[in-house]
C-alpha cells in the first residue's frame, strides 16, 4: 500500500480506524507487561541477566496469543494490512509496523507513546532461525533448506556401504538410539558416517537419543515352546506339500543359513544320532494331542544338516520322546535308539485381552499371566501384568487412561486395590490383542514423578559428548528436566553442546514454553515433535492441532523443529507409496528437519522425501505461501 493510499484512509471516511488503533496500542502494552512477567521467572537461566533476544520474542508472542485476535485480524485484513498471522519470528516489529501505518492513515500523533525497543524484524528473525538450525543440524544441503534425519539400523554398524549411500542420497543427520545396541556398535556406525562425510565432501551430523525412563510392561510367565508342523494344503484342504524340518547337531552353535528359512522348524538333536541318520530313516513320536507321527529323513544339506519331512500336522515340545528307526531288509522299521531334543528356551505365555476384559496392573512384581477360569468358565482371577516402575501405579486414580504397546491396547483405571489397579480394556481390536512383556505404557495427562535422567543415561552421555554432535533428550517434561541435562553437560565441559528436546507427552506440550526458555540462552536448541508417543498421549484427533502450535511457538523462539515419526513409514518398511503419507511428507517441509525411521526401503523413502521437500520449498516457507509462477 503506497503513501497516497494511506492518506485516503482518513478518520472521516473510516471512523473505525481510530478505535482499531487504540486496540492495537493497548494490545502492545499488554503484550509488553505479560512478556516481562514471564521472562522474570527465567532470569537465572540467562548469563549475567542478558536475556536472549529469541527468548524475548517468544515471551512476546505467547503474551500476544493469550488474547483472541480474530476480530482484529478480520478488520486489519479488510484494510489490506498485516493481520498479525505470519509474524511469529518478529512479533513486536510486526505489531509496531501495523500501528505505524494506522497512525499515519488517521493522522494520529503517537510520538508521546514510546515504541518498544529492540524489536526483531522479519529479516533478523529469519536469520536467527537459520543460524540456530545450522548450529543443531549442520549446514543445509545444496538445493534444499530442510534437513533429513535418518535413524540408523543395527546393520549400519557393519555395513559401511549402506551408511555411505544414505549420506550420498541426502541424509544430513544420522540418528542413533542409545536404547539399542551398545557403544561398540555406536562407534562403528559413527566411523562409517565420518568416512562417508570425507568421501562425499558433505557434513552429516550425528545425533544420539538418550534412552530415558522407559515405562514398560513387566515380565510374564513362560512355557515350553510348541513346535507346529503344518503341511501345505490347497483350497479344498488336500495336502500338496509336506512340512519340512531341519535337524542340526547339538554339539555346535546353531547355524542360520538360507536353508533354514525354507523349513518350518529347526530342531537340535544329539550329535551321535545326527551323525548316523541316513536317507530313508524315520523318527517317530507322539504329539501333544496323543497322535502318532513320524518324520522321514530325506537328505543332508551341503552344511551337513539333515532334512526331514512329514505329511501330517503335529504339535510337540522339547519334552517329547523321539524314536529313531531304520528300515530292515524286510522293509520293516526297527528301533535304533530314543532321544530328546536339545532343551529350547521357553517362550512367554500369551495374555490376550478383549474390549471389556479386566486386567490387573500389579504392584507385587510377580510374573504376568493370563486370566484364570474355573471348570464352568467363570473368571477366578483376571489377567495380570506388572510395570517396570511400580511406584507409578500408586499415582493412578479411577478414570485414568492407560495405553499399552504404542496404543494398540487402551484401558481405563477402574479400581485401586492393594494388589495394584484394575484396568478395564476399552480398545483391543475386533479380535482382541496380546499383552506382551517389555511393551510401552502411557498414562496420558499424568505427571510422572520420575528423575529426568537415569544412571544409564549419564553413562551414555559420556559417550555422546565425546563422539556425537548433539543429544536428543527423550521424555523431557519440565524446565527442571532441561536444567538437569544442562548441568550434566556442564560437568562434562560440553557447555555449548546442541540439544534436541523430544516432545512426547502432554506434560511436555503444556510446559513447552518453559522448556525452551530454560535453555535457549545456554545451548543450541532444537525441538522434536515425536508424533507417535504424542498421539497416544493427546489423541490422534488433537495431534494435527498441537503440532501446528508447536511449530508456531518454536518459530517465535527461532528454534528449529524436527518433524518425526511415521514419515513415509509404509514406504520405508514395505516399499509402498501411501497417498496420505505423501501429503504428510509435503506438510513436513514447514519444519527445519524431517526424520525418517529405519526400514528395508529407506533409500527409496529418502529419494522421494528429498524430491517432495525440494519442490515444496518453491511453494511454502513455514506458514507463508510462496507465489512461484504457475504453469497452467
Amino acid at each position: 500500500m503506497d503513501t497516497s493510499s494511506l492518506h485516503a484512509l482518513n478518520f472521516e471516511e473510516h471512523p473505525a480506524l481510530d478505535s482499531l488503533l487504540d486496540q492495537l496500542l493497548t494490545l502492545r502494552e499488554t503484550t509488553r507487561i505479560l512478556a516481562d512477567e514471564r521472562l522474570a521467572k527465567f532470569s537465572a537461566d540467562f548469563s549475567a541477566g542478558n536475556v536472549n533476544p529469541s527468548a524475548v520474542n517468544l515471551a512476546q508472542y505467547l503474551a500476544l496469543r493469550r488474547q483472541d485476535l480474530r476480530d482484529i485480524q478480520d478488520r486489519l485484513a479488510a484494510l489490506g494490512l498485516s493481520s498479525l498471522g505470519r509474524g511469529e519470528s518478529h512479533i513486536l516489529d510486526n505489531l509496531n509496523r501495523v500501528i505505524g501505518l494506522l497512525a499515519h492513515s488517521t493522522g494520529t500523533d503517537i510520538s508521546n507513546i514510546p515504541p518498544m525497543p529492540d524489536a526483531i524484524d522479519a529479516v533478523t528473525g529469519r536469520r536467527l532461525l537459520d543460524d540456530h538450525c545450522d548450529q543443531v543440524f549442520g549446514p543445509p544441503p545444496v538445493g534444499r533448506a530442510v534437513r533429513l534425519m535418518v535413524t540408523l539400523p543395527e546393520t549400519a554398524a557393519d555395513d559401511a556401504l549402506l551408511v555411505h549411500t544414505l549420506v550420498a542420497e541426502g541424509m544430513n543427520c544420522a540418528r542413533i538410539n542409545c536404547a539399542h545396541d551398545d557403544s561398540t556398535a555406536w562407534k562403528r556406525m559413527i566411523a562409517h558416517v565420518r568416512s562417508a562425510e570425507t568421501a562425499i565432501g558433505r557434513e552429516c551430523r550425528v545425533l544420539m537419543d538418550l534412552g530415558g525412563q522407559k515405562i514398560r510392561t513387566g515380565p510374564v510367565e513362560t512355557q515350553p515352546a510348541v513346535f507346529h508342523l503344518n503341511p501345505e494344503r490347497d483350497r479344498i484342504g488336500k495336502i500338496v506339500q509336506p512340512a519340512w524340518v531341519l535337524l542340526q547337531s547339538d554339539e555346535g552353535v546353531a547355524q542360520s543359513h538360507p536353508a533354514v528359512r525354507a523349513h518350518q522348524a529347526l530342531l537340535r538333536i544329539p550329535a551321535k544320532v545326527h551323525k548316523e541318520l541316513a536317507a530313508g530313516d524315520r523318527i517317530v513320536f507322539t504329539d501333544l494331542r496323543g497322535k502318532r507321527r513320524h518324520l522321514d529323513i530325506s537328505e543332508r544339506t551341503q552344511q551337513g544338516d539333515v532334512i526331514a519331512q512329514t505329511w501330517q500336522s503335529a504339535y510337540f515340545t522339547d519334552a517329547a520322546e523321539f524314536i529313531w528307526q531304520s528300515p530292515g531288509h524286510d522293509g520293516q522299521y526297527r528301533k535304533r535308539s530314543s532321544f530328546k531334543l536339545n532343551p529350547c528356551a521357553e517362550v512367554p505365555v500369551e495374555i490376550k485381552v478383549n474390549s471389556g476384559d479386566p486386567l490387573l496392573l500389579s504392584l507385587d512384581g510377580a510374573f504376568g499371566h493370563p486370566a484364570r477360569y474355573d471348570a464352568q468358565g467363570h473368571l477366578i482371577t483376571p489377567a495380570h501384568i506388572g510395570c517396570s516402575h511400580p511406584d507409578i501405579i500408586a499415582q493412578l486414580q479411577p478414570g485414568q487412561r492407560v495405553w499399552i504397546d504404542d496404543g494398540r491396547i487402551g484401558a481405563l483405571v477402574e479400581t485401586v486395590t492393594t494388589q495394584g489397579v484394575l484396568l478395564r480394556i476399552t480398545h483391543a481390536g475386533s479380535r482382541g490383542a496380546p499383552v506382551r512383556p517389555a511393551k510401552g505404557l502411557n498414562f496420558p495427562g499424568l505427571s510422572l514423578k520420575l528423575p529426568a535422567l537415569t544412571e544409564q543415561d549419564r553413562q551414555d552421555l559420556d559417550f555422546i559428548v565425546e563422539h556425537a554432535d548433539g543429544v536428543n533428550f527423550s521424555f523431557v517434561q519440565t524446565a527442571e528436566d532441561m536444567r538437569s541435562l544442562l548441568d550434566e553437560l556442564d560437568r562434562r565441559g560440553a557447555t555449548d553442546f546442541p540439544i534436541v528436546a523430544k516432545i512426547e507427552t502432554q506434560q511436555a506440550v503444556t510446559n513447552l514454553p518453559a522448556i525452551i526458555l530454560s535453555s535457549i540462552g545456554r545451548h543450541p536448541l532444537g525441538i522434536m515433535i515425536a508424533r507417535g508417543d504424542l498421539a497416544i498421549e493427546i489423541g490422534n484427533a488433537r495431534l494435527a492441532e498441537i503440532q501446528e502450535e508447536i511449530l508456531w511457538l518454536c518459530e517465535a523462539a527461532h528454534v528449529p523443529v524436527v518433524w518425526a515419526t511415521q514419515v513415509l513409514e509404509t514406504m520405508a518398511k514395505k516399499g509402498i507409496r501411501s497417498r496420505p503419507e505423501l501429503t504428510d511428507a509435503a506438510m513436513s517441509g514447514r519444519a527445519e528437519c524431517v526424520m525418517l525411521n529405519k526400514g528395508p526401503y529407506i533409500l527409496d523413502a529418502i529419494r522421494v522425501l528429498d524430491s517432495i521437500l525440494t519442490r515444496m520449498e518453491a511453494h511454502q516457507r513455514k506458514k507463508d505461501s510462496r507465489l512461484r509462477a504457475l504453469h497452467w
